[in-house]
This record gives C-alpha cells, structure tokens and sequence, in this order.
C-alpha cells in the first residue's frame, strides 16, 4: 500500500493520467481490504475525479473492481458507499 501511496505523489497527474487514476484504484482497493473504508471512499472519490477524459480497458476495470468492493457496504446502507457506487457507474458508461 505504500508503493501506491508514493506513487500517486509522485508521478504527474496530468502527464499520466490514465496510470493516476488506476494506482488510485489500486490504492483504494488495497485501504478497504484493510478495513479503512473512509479512506478507501476518499482514494476511490479522487480516482473517479482523475479518470476525466480517460478512455481505456485498465480505468473501466478499476471501476467495475470498485463497485464490487463497495456492494456489500451498499446493500447494508452505507450512505457514501451508496453514492460513490452512483458515481462510479455514471463514470463506467462514459468510460465505455
């Protein structure tokens, strides 16, 4: 997780932006596996934000993962869950 972390500092965002986008996914996966869902909504929250103007088979996987992650967090109520999930999807058709 921390391989992730640095990377997403360190690289540029516009410059690589498919490459950001999809560490943050990463990322987000690695802090809800750890039980940091907060966290993991905030990493997800700001690869959706970077995915603008992407288009590309690594990006939409990286949302699909995300929905999964976030389901059981959905179906139990889970307001930001449900919402970030909403986003997501909206974020997948646009990707393709």
């Amino acid at each position: 997780m921390q391989q992730f972390t640095q990377s997403t500092r360190l690289r540029r965002k516009q410059t690589f932006r498919r490459t950001h986008s999809v560490t943050l996914g990463y990322l987000g996966a690695a802090q809800v596996q750890q039980g940091a869902l907060d966290a993991a909504i905030a990493t997800w929250t700001e690869a959706l934000d970077s995915m603008d103007g992407v288009h590309s088979g690594r990006a939409r996987e990286t949302v699909v993962q995300m929905r999964r992650a976030l389901s059981p967090f959905r179906q139990r109520g889970h307001a930001p869950a449900a919402e970030l999930d909403d986003r997501a999807r909206t974020v997948l058709r646009r990707i393709g």
